[in-house]
């Protein structure tokens, strides 16, 4: 082992005077855990160090070896205390102390002897330790508006330094304002570890907006990141304020239903009893907030309400109305009245609400109410009538037959296809349906649908001379008969045609006989002028003309 001598030792000692460093470097030591003390921080080359020293600051200026490390030899432990088996020097000549404690807060020197110098590294060690864990205890069982209650205390369990805690509500800060908020701190140190325990205690005078609102603490360490206790709620208890009377029913709520009235307070604890009044009628329930009302009718509907037993004064009230929706059509049902009577429909409604009528008959809708002045066979059918307001629905009908005597409203003749046959046509009213029946045979017979008491008979025949044919109609009410005449020649199918002509040749023959008529009375008072000195050539260009007109209508005529 190369010892250095006495007198170079002392040489080296004045040397480290020289070059002490003239402030101290500081290193952060976690409590429990293994720490480094750097030692020159690489500022001598390994090679150039010849040896290194690592000492302590034991108080008032009391060093304390801990171990010494020369070149090419093992080191050399030379603290006889509590460092002894704590200490070890790593390659970099760096100190590495184990365990952390709170008495390791102190000034650790590394002396570097390299050629002819000495320099002294001191470094001031600092030992942090994070609290253990935050929790809130002591807590309030409930907090009271407008109170000012103790809401818990806060503990930081040993720390260094000491914690300083933060209270928050919904993760917001809260401060002590003197009044709603108070907060008190109290540090107590550990003797045997040196180590501390913060207590905090909030005092809060909860608001209505409190409910469910999360209550936390929290530190902020000088290492690591900020710790925070399980969050807390509170129930906030207030005495009512308001109450509100809720309806729960159908809708619409009609009659038969059943209906809830519900008393809702804004007290916590919530009230538990309740007076209903019912229409005048008081109800008294206890332990429930609600009461229901079974069966309802139209008379129910009105003004109902609720208050608080210990406070009647503080009540709240609800309209109800129960919808109803009745009607009554007269005459209704199966009715039976004879062609050309009158019937008197009536619809009488009785509803809680404005309603709308629509009507139908045989499905179809109609644009307006039915009216029956003089019933025909047409009118006959069922007719519904359908009243709706809101959601409420009620229908009724009428399911009506129009019946009376048959009656022939029409018997033709037409030319068949082929021009020899003759078609036959019997156009019916009346009901129930009329018989048909031909006074002569005849083929292809074809009968219409029976709709609105109208029927329609068709018959064939081929006449071999002229005919008088009759088509006789009949039911329950009585007959009716009806003849044509049928030609077997086919000028027979004219006969319509020369009808006409004979009506318009009879209109020219009247037309040529009121103007003659006319010109002899011209005439006449003509030679009644005459004899009064008028001249016979004093024919008025008037009565020309109608001489022309007489004469063209005489031509027409005889044609």
């Amino acid at each position: 082992m190369h010892l250095l001598s006495a007198s170079r030792v002392r040489v080296f000692l004045w040397a480290a005077l020289l070059h002490q460093a003239s402030s101290l470097e500081t290193v952060i030591g976690l409590y429990g855990e293994t720490f480094e003390i750097p030692c020159n921080n690489g500022a001598i080359k390994s090679e150039d160090i010849i040896m290194t020293k690592w000492k302590y600051d034991k108080g008032e200026g009391t060093p304390g070896d801990l171990l010494v490390k020369q070149k090419n030899q093992n080191v050399s432990i030379s603290a006889t205390d509590e460092y002894k088996d704590r200490i070890r020097l790593a390659e970099n000549s760096s100190l590495l102390l184990s365990a952390a404690k709170l008495s390791d807060q102190r000034t650790f020197t590394c002396m570097v002897v390299a050629g002819a110098d000495i320099t002294e590294y001191p470094v001031h060690v600092v030992i942090y330790k994070t609290a253990a864990g935050l929790e809130i205890s002591d807590r309030a069982e409930e907090l009271e508006i407008g109170k000012l209650t103790k809401l818990g205390t806060c503990v930081a369990k040993d720390s260094n330094p000491a914690a300083n805690i933060t209270w928050l509500k919904n993760n917001s800060p809260l401060e002590a304002d003197g009044k709603g908020i108070s907060i008190k701190a109290s540090v107590l140190v550990n003797p045997a570890t040196g180590l501390s325990t913060t207590t905090s205690t909030l005092e809060y005078s909860a608001q209505k907006e409190d409910t469910g609102a999360e209550f936390t603490c929290s530190t902020k360490p000088t290492v690591g990141s900020e710790l925070f206790s399980p969050p807390a709620t509170f129930t906030i208890t207030y005495s009512t304020e308001n109450i509100v009377l809720q309806v729960t029913a159908q809708d619409p709520l009609v009659e038969g239903d059943n209906v809830t009235l519900k008393c809702v307070a804004d007290g916590n604890p919530p009230p538990t009893a309740f007076n209903f009044y019912l229409k005048g009628a008081l109800v008294k329930v206890e332990n429930a907030n609600s009461y229901t009302i079974k069966n309802v009718t139209r008379n129910t509907s009105g003004e109902y309400k609720c208050s608080l037993i210990d406070d009647p004064s503080m009540e709240a009230s609800k309209e109800i109305t129960v919808n109803y929706l009745d009607i009554d059509l007269s005459p209704s049902g199966n009715i039976v009245k004879n062609a050309g009577d009158a019937l008197d429909l009536s619809l009488q409604i009785d509803a809680s609400g404005i309603s709308a009528v629509s009507w139908k008959k045989d499905n179809v809708v109609l644009d307006e109410e039915p009216n029956f002045a003089e019933l025909t066979y047409t009118d006959s059918g069922r007719y519904e009538c359908e009243v709706k307001m809101g959601g409420l629905s009620q229908k009724a009908f009428i399911e009506l037959t129009v019946e009376g005597v048959p009656v022939i409203k029409r018997l033709i003749k037409k030319r068949g296809e082929d021009g020899r046959h003759k078609v036959l046509i019997c156009e019916v009213e009346g009901s129930p349906k009329p018989a048909v029946s031909w006074s002569i045979n005849g083929t292809s017979l074809d009968e219409s649908p029976f709709v609105n008491g109208k029927i329609t008979h068709k018959i064939t025949v081929v006449p071999t001379a002229n005919l008088t044919v009759s088509c006789t109609v009949s039911n329950e009410f009585g007959v009716d008969s009806r003849t044509i005449n049928v030609s077997s020649h086919q000028s027979d199918d004219n006969d319509q045609t020369k009808l006409v002509v004979g009506v318009v040749v009879g209109l020219l023959v009247a037309a040529s006989v009121i103007a003659l008529a006319y010109l002899v009375y011209m005439k006449k008072s003509k030679q009644g002028s005459w004899k009064t000195g008028e001249k016979e050539d004093g024919s008025s260009e008037e009565e020309k003309k109608l001489e022309e007109k007489v004469e063209e209508n005489s031509q027409k005529a005889e044609v």
